[in-house]
């Protein structure tokens, strides 16, 4: 049996999340290690599963479907099946296989499961990845309510708020020059609109749109999902895991050329400096994460990073930017620091470094 060494949260409500589980090969691995913390129903072929959630009514249908990958992969047909049930398609589907093979994780990316799981992996950390998956499902509906919840909770000093006003501020209205000629160059460069919007999470978990100069080329989105895969820097750190957390693609192609020269000079970021002045983040921080990343850091050791101000230069950008040997562990590492430890004086420290930081060479 797997050793149980992820936090055991939420665990009084394991025993109510139902899961409808379909293959042979896992079968037993996942009957001893998750059978006493959620309610199991097993199938060993995927026509069986098919043929029970059939028989389910509104009340009986499972909250997650665990499915391993076949030899045929008729698995992922039957997520376009389900999905295209009304009773059926909001379910969590989770897949496992014994098989490493990137066209898998690929194809799984492409539909947008909820996760992959490539054997071995930690029996606690599945357990612990269910769990957050049907709690986040439960309060996704009320994000909103969370989010101002959120901002009762939490307040940013007030010295912290000035210093933000006053650098975002002044920076904005000085660089407005500069900032209209990299619009114009942008627009002129390729085709697609001037600024590149994006959902993004900062403090605690707090969804916001962020902006940037666009860098790339407009289909640059719908490419990330096999690059997420074969080019990413922060790659899956131990075996089994199927992806990083942080996705930082090397030497993208997707990028412009005047794109290139927008990231190394960080002219691309001028824009957040109407995310700092609307209060959507500070001039020091954690950066906010896309939604993909953010969901994945669900851990209560990781999940701490959201506790501190989300920033547009932080520890990460003076100490590792750039560099290929960060690892995804230490990045976090960065940030959860930052989340316990920031004052006034760490952030002008930050802030004082940040400038020499601007001219290194990143490659990634």
């Amino acid at each position: 049996m797997t050793n149980k060494t992820a936090t055991d949260w939420n665990e009084n409500s394991n025993s109510q999340i139902r899961i409808a589980y379909a293959g042979l090969e896992l079968k037993d691995l996942i009957a001893n290690d998750l059978s006493s913390y959620f309610r199991i129903d097993f199938s060993n072929t995927l026509t069986d599963l098919e043929d029970h959630l059939g028989n389910q009514s509104i009340l009986t249908i499972p909250d997650i479907i665990l499915v391993e990958v076949d030899k045929d992969e008729q698995c992922f047909k039957l997520v376009d099946r389900l999905r295209q049930n009304f009773l059926l398609n909001g379910l969590i589907i989770v897949m496992l296989s014994t098989r490493k093979d990137k066209k898998l994780v690929q194809k799984a990316m492409q539909l947008k499961l909820h996760d992959f799981y490539t054997y071995p992996f930690s029996t606690s950390d599945l357990r612990e990845r269910l769990n957050f998956l049907v709690k986040f499902k439960l309060i996704r509906p009320k994000l909103v309510e969370l989010s101002k919840e959120v901002d009762i909770t939490y307040r940013m000093p007030f010295g912290k708020r000035f210093l933000d006003l006053l650098i975002a501020g002044g920076m904005f209205i000085c660089l407005l020059p500069i900032m209209a000629i990299v619009a114009i160059a942008v627009k002129i460069d390729s085709k697609g609109p001037v600024f590149y919007k994006s959902k993004r999470v900062g403090t605690g978990y707090k969804v916001f749109d962020f902006y940037k100069f666009r860098s790339m080329r407009t289909d640059a989105d719908q490419q990330l999902a096999q690059m997420a895969i074969e080019n990413n820097q922060y790659a899956a750190e131990e075996s089994g895991s199927s992806k990083a957390a942080f996705v930082k693609i090397k030497n993208d192609p997707r990028i412009t050329k005047l794109g290139n020269f927008l990231r190394s000079s960080s002219l691309d970021e001028l824009p957040q400096l109407f995310n700092i002045i609307r209060g959507d983040m500070s001039v020091v921080g954690n950066r906010p994460l896309p939604v993909y990343e953010a969901e994945m850091l669900t851990s209560n050791e990781w999940s701490m990073r959201f506790l501190g101000p989300a920033g547009l230069t932080g520890l990460w950008q003076i100490s590792k930017r750039g560099k290929e040997d960060m690892s995804e562990r230490e990045r976090k590492k960065l940030d959860n620091f930052y989340a316990q430890k920031y004052s006034l004086w760490l952030d002008l420290k930050i802030i004082l470094g940040t400038v020499p930081a601007l001219f290194q060479k990143e490659k990634v």
